[in-house]
């Protein structure tokens, strides 16, 4: 009979770190040239044999969400996130029976981690797999707080109340007070992290006042540390997730962008932005080339079609198009109108609408990350419509494309909600507007529809 349950090796067992189980030695042991000494067979021995697909300790419902995330079998255990999955409590300790523990971490893993940043599904580079969740085992109290979003997400689903999750909510609340509490503490990855996921956990709950004081808290915390620059220099991923759930939650920009010239503390635009303020090299179409945009509306909106007009030279990552969403809302919803026109020009309200479409336009093509952006989007909607009222007429007179796009963006953006019906009709208005003479029959309407999904077909090539 054996002795011991315990898998690792005698040197990380003693040493009380995680061990990776290889076989005929471990990294560990490798890399400080001592022997390794097993109690027990590795389990990973007992997978690499081809027989067995999962561990015991994984439910078949989080192997089988884990392996449609990747085509190779053996992610589940070559991969950072899951090796750091100590099975003999070397994790913080938590007031949880050690099996839901086991089960929530797991459910993180596998479930919660492409939840919060789904634009990568790849579970071997996704950032809060690879880079948050050893933040989170090292720390009880970012430890407490990731439990508590996979516990309140299964909750959810069950609907028999939210036991666990308000023990760890009380927990993780005492754990980040103390950590606040520390002035040397206070200003780690893993506070900041801690202290946004609180406040975007009673956003979701409704509690916006408790979520506002969440985020001025990291606010202070970010320019105590010297700024956004500083924080992404360091961190980019803390620095993604304070920057995009304080939009969200607030509503509003909670941090100033960095200058194009480089200069400040703020949210810095990726490098492609810089690039693409001279990289253009067809001359730019009308309307655009005409418009009458405050000048900073127009910079934001050229530098965004010299990006998206010549995407195989820029090459937008995921992450990158990430990035210059959230700098580009945050300029853009930053933005006070420093235009000198006169109050009968239609130019202030064109730069409105334009500014409220960009924004929109970029959380559509970016979707959502981390936590919905569907109240700010619909916000963002009200907005666009509210000027669009007053100004439709004369726009389809001057700029009738930019105004249709104008449409066509509301529409997509006002999907599901009362503002799409406005959006709809306004658009079928615009378009019956550009024609003088139409007779609707199915032949004709069979050969203009072939002729324009050609012109459709070239100019999406």
């Amino acid at each position: 009979m054996r002795k011991t349950l315990r898998r690792s090796c005698d040197a990380c067992a003693k040493s009380k770190l995680s061990c990776d189980l290889r076989t005929p030695q471990c990294s560990r042991c490798i890399k400080r040239k001592s022997a390794c000494v097993y109690a027990n067979q590795p389990l990973t021995s007992s997978l690499t044999g081809g027989t067995a697909t999962s561990s015991p300790r994984t439910s078949p419902e989080v192997d089988g969400a884990a392996v449609r995330l990747s085509t190779n079998p053996m992610t589940l255990f070559n991969n950072p996130g899951i090796q750091s999955f100590d099975p003999f409590d070397s994790y913080p300790q938590t007031r949880l029976p050690r099996v839901h523990v086991q089960r929530l971490i797991q459910h993180f893993l596998s479930n919660i981690a492409f939840q919060y940043y789904p634009l990568d599904l790849n579970i071997t580079s996704n950032p809060f797999v690879v880079s948050w969740w050893p933040l989170a085992l090292a720390d009880p109290a970012l430890f407490h707080v990731s439990l508590q979003t996979a516990s309140l997400d299964i909750e959810l689903r069950a609907r028999r109340g939210f036991t666990n999750s308000e023990v760890l909510m009380v927990d993780s609340v005492s754990l980040v007070r103390q950590r606040i509490e520390d002035p040397v503490l206070a200003f780690q990855d893993e506070t900041m992290d801690s202290v946004v996921t609180l406040a975007a956990i009673e956003f979701g709950k409704g509690n916006m006042a408790v979520s506002k004081m969440h985020i001025d808290g990291v606010k202070s915390m970010v320019q105590m540390r010297g700024g956004m620059q500083q924080v992404k220099r360091t961190t980019p991923l803390t620095a993604r997730m304070v920057s995009w759930v304080s939009l969200i939650v607030m509503q509003s920009p909670q941090f100033p962008t960095q200058k194009d010239s480089g200069v400040g503390d703020g949210i810095a635009p990726i490098s492609q932005w810089h690039e693409a303020a001279t990289s253009l090299r067809d001359p730019v179409p009308p309307p655009l080339d005409n418009l009458d945009l405050d000048p900073a509306i127009g910079e934001i909106l050229f530098r965004l079609r010299n990006l998206f007009h010549e995407p195989r030279r820029f090459d937008l990552s995921n992450t990158d198009l990430h990035d210059l969403t959230c700098f580009v809302l945050h300029r853009l919803l930053l933005w006070s109108p420093q235009s000198t026109h006169r109050d009968i020009s239609p130019a202030p309200a064109i730069s409105e609408c334009v500014r409220y479409a960009v924004a929109l336009y970029m959380l559509i093509i970016h979707g959502p990350t981390y936590f919905s952006h569907a109240r700010l989007q619909y916000n963002t909607t009200l907005q666009l419509r509210a000027h669009l009222e007053g100004s439709l007429a004369s726009l389809l007179l001057s700029y009738g494309s930019l105004a249709l796009w104008l449409l066509s963006v509301g529409m997509v953006a006002s999907d599901g909600t009362p503002e799409c019906h406005w959006f709809t009709t306004q658009a079928g208005t615009a378009i019956s507007s550009f024609v003088s003479i139409w007779l609707k029959t199915q032949q004709a309407e069979y050969l203009f529809r072939q002729r324009w999904e050609e012109v459709w077909a070239i100019t999406a090539a």
